[in-house]
């Protein structure tokens, strides 16, 4: 249990990213190659060859119609047994069928998903969970993503004790990254460019026409900033050009970094590199890995077609948390993504801080917005105020490039609508065109939901509502103006934390009787390191049912709700998997009893109750199990139902569960019923079960409701 503080420390890391073509090479005669992942039978490798890397290279696999010997990309023997080869489809097919392929799937591209955070969360120096904990001293954070920008005063290693001894990782070098960047922080640093090479070919890191560096260094500002999210150093005198000033520090700020840089900028992420980064972090002795990762062709993968789910298994498996996004397609329903139950899938919320601005316009009508500019302000100066949507057809609306007339926006403040190109690039065409502010108006898919900005002109963003009116103003007024007044940073807002618009939302496209994501947790506006290659106006990012996390109660929870490798596996076999596609996640040969074959997977021992009903009038029974982990061995809790509709009923068995020495484990189950013919006007219906002893432990567990169309 004594790990269990450390990795709750380091669930907030989730941010995102923008999706990306596929292109493919071509072999021998013509026929297109494409990257393969296979998994392979690891026990049975003749005995003759030294390591798998030799027996994947050799005559065995030497499969092609020239005999040429097989030139794996990676070779994967830690989360993942196997090798990923770049082929043509006829050799995949080949590959298909040898004895010890167990399956073979084509590598996807995946898109990439502060001063205040931490006391948001309740974390408090020298009390609580941080002090218990030392920062997380001797934990170790590995970071999937783009790299990381060594020089950052987060990642510096003053005051850090030596190295954990047990750790194994290294520091690869290469351009502008010298095995020298690594310190007591920066533990760790690797890159994996193989499987990117091979599907954009050897000169991708200049084919966007950007600096990208082939090594473990961030060009891109995402990893960088989602490491010191997690595990920054305390950096004193911090602020985003005046915003947010105060005192920057990581979740966990003593805890140790290990880079693995698997995505790489203006390219996404491939899944032979993804499941190379879980491979290595793995073997090198990693506590915790975050990967603000996901996504792919935008529909969600089996388990077992999906490299993060099998490396993430890979590394639970072995004692490693493991800490995903829930995606940024929000508001959308079902557009959640890392969607397997051994995974810590966190949606993005908001914390009390904002960066407010104001727009007052020529009529006195005053409209709240946000910002982080940080340039020359507007002085209350009047401008006239223009909308390039009324008569400039869609592109205009959108501010898209080379899409607004000059001579009918210079000098003007205009108002551009969110969406189809970057929120700052937006700011670029205003500028260029010769406009001297921009009003971003959101719509209606991302609502009232403002992400705050560093624009390269004065600028703020809007909601839907407020866009909407002051579109009407210019559009019904004869010479309308406006101004934009920058408030600063303001703490103590109310309400919150609220979701993000735009963190992705459940159901869970595979298994709605999983509830995902898990929780929300601080992921707008926040603000950590950044790469040095460029500035945050060149490539702006957001941060990233269930409910905001509480690390001060997850000290002493009072009861766990325990899993292990048979449960999951359990819950594959119960969904459906056959048992050679379950052990390509488990890496060993599972047998699925036959009565455990039911189409639902809700009696997984989840700490969330999901229930899917096709219809009305009726009643699904769900099997839970406690764990008390309280500091009393005797205990008595008792049950508390609320739901948000009478069109719902719950009924728990039995009425309490007691707990003595000899009995730590109570069984317990959650009957739900509809009470209606068909689904109410509200669905889905949300409310919770809280188990409480009376001493001060509330287990709080959601239930969410769902009715669905018939399979």
């Amino acid at each position: 249990m004594a790990a269990a503080p450390h990795c709750l420390l380091l669930l907030l890391v989730l941010i995102p990213t923008l999706s990306r073509g596929v292109v493919g090479g071509s072999g021998a005669g013509g026929e297109a190659r494409k990257t393969y992942i296979f998994r392979v039978d690891h026990s049975a490798k003749p005995s003759v060859f030294p390591s798998h890397a030799h027996w994947y290279s050799s005559a065995a696999f030497a499969s092609g119609a020239d005999g040429a010997p097989l030139e794996p990309l990676h070779v994967y023997d830690t989360v993942f047994h196997g090798f990923a080869a770049s082929v043509p489809a006829s050799r995949a097919d080949a590959l298909r069928r040898h004895p010890a392929v167990l399956a073979a799937f084509e590598d996807q591209v995946r898109t990439l998903h502060t001063t205040r955070s931490p006391q948001f969360l309740g974390l408090r120096a020298r009390l609580g969970l941080w002090s218990l904990a030392d920062y997380g001293s001797d934990v170790v954070v590995g970071v999937l993503d783009t790299g990381v920008w060594p020089e950052r005063r987060s990642l510096s290693d003053r005051n850090l004790p030596p190295v954990p001894s047990r750790w194994r990782g290294g520091c690869d070098a290469g351009p502008g990254f010298p095995a020298s960047s690594c310190n007591r922080k920066l533990v760790g640093a690797r890159f994996f460019s193989q499987g990117h090479a091979a599907h954009y070919g050897l000169a991708a890191t200049a084919s966007n026409g950007s600096v990208e560096f082939m090594s473990p260094r961030d060009a891109d500002g995402h990893g960088t900033h989602t490491a010191t999210t997690a595990a920054g150093s305390v950096a004193y005198d911090a602020s985003m050009e005046g915003y947010a000033p105060g005192v920057a520090k990581g979740v966990a700020p003593k805890a140790r970094v290990a880079a693995y840089k698997v995505c790489w900028k203006g390219a996404g992420c491939l899944d032979s590199d993804i499941l190379a980064g879980f491979d290595r972090a793995v073997a090198d002795g990693v506590d915790v890995i975050s990967v603000s990762i996901g996504g792919g062709n935008g529909v969600a993968s089996p388990f077992y077609l999906d490299p993060i789910a099998i490396g993430a298994y890979g590394a639970v498996s072995r004692g490693v948390f493991v800490a995903t996004s829930a995606g940024n397609e929000g508001p959308t329903a079902m557009s959640v993504t890392n969607l397997a139950p051994w995974l810590a899938t966190v949606g993005a919320g908001t914390i009390d801080r904002n960066f407010p601005a104001e727009i007052v316009l020529g009529d006195g009508r005053r409209m709240s917005g946000v910002s982080l500019y940080s340039g020359k302000p507007l002085t209350n100066t009047m401008l006239p105020l223009f909308y390039p949507g009324r008569s400039g057809g869609l592109s205009a609306s959108l501010c898209m490039e080379n899409s607004i007339d000059p001579s009918v926006v210079s000098g003007k403040i205009v108002i551009c609508d969110r969406g189809s190109s970057p929120r700052v690039a937006k700011g670029m065409v205003v500028k260029d065109a010769g406009g001297v502010a921009m009003v971003l108006a959101n719509g209606a898919a991302n609502g009232e939901g403002l992400v705050g900005d560093a624009h390269v002109l004065p600028a703020c963003s809007v909601g839907e509502n407020e866009g909407d009116t002051l579109k009407a103003y210019a559009a019904n007024t004869t010479n309308p103006t406006a101004t934009i007044n920058f408030k600063g940073t303001v703490i103590g807002v109310k309400p919150a934390p609220v979701v993000a618009s735009f963190s992705a939302r459940g159901p869970n496209g595979l298994v709605p009787e999983i509830l995902k994501p898990d929780f929300i947790a601080p992921g707008v506006n926040i603000l950590a390191a950044w790469t040095g290659a460029t500035g945050p106006t060149a490539a702006p990012r957001r941060c990233s049912g269930p409910g905001h996390i509480n690390l001060g109660k997850a000290l002493d929870p009072g009861l766990v709700y325990d899993i292990g490798d048979d449960d999951y596996v359990a819950f594959m076999c119960s969904i459906g998997y056959e048992a050679n596609a379950i052990e390509v996640i488990t890496h060993k040969p599972v047998a699925c009893p036959a009565t455990s074959r039911n189409p639902s997977g809700s009696d997984l021992n989840y700490p969330s109750i999901s229930v899917v009903f096709y219809g009305g009038n009726q009643s699904k029974t769900v099997i839970r199990t406690a764990t008390n982990v309280g500091a009393a061995a005797s205990a008595t809790y008792k049950p508390r139902v609320e739901m948000a509709s009478s069109a719902v009923s719950v009924t728990i068995k039995p009425e309490k569960l007691v707990f003595s020495p000899t009995s730590k484990t109570q069984r317990f189950a959650v009957t739900v019923a509809s009470s209606s013919s068909s689904p109410p006007a509200s669905a889905p219906v949300y409310g919770h079960l809280v188990w409480s002893d009376g001493g001060g432990h509330d287990v709080r567990s959601p239930i969410v409701v769902t009715w669905l169309q018939s399979m």
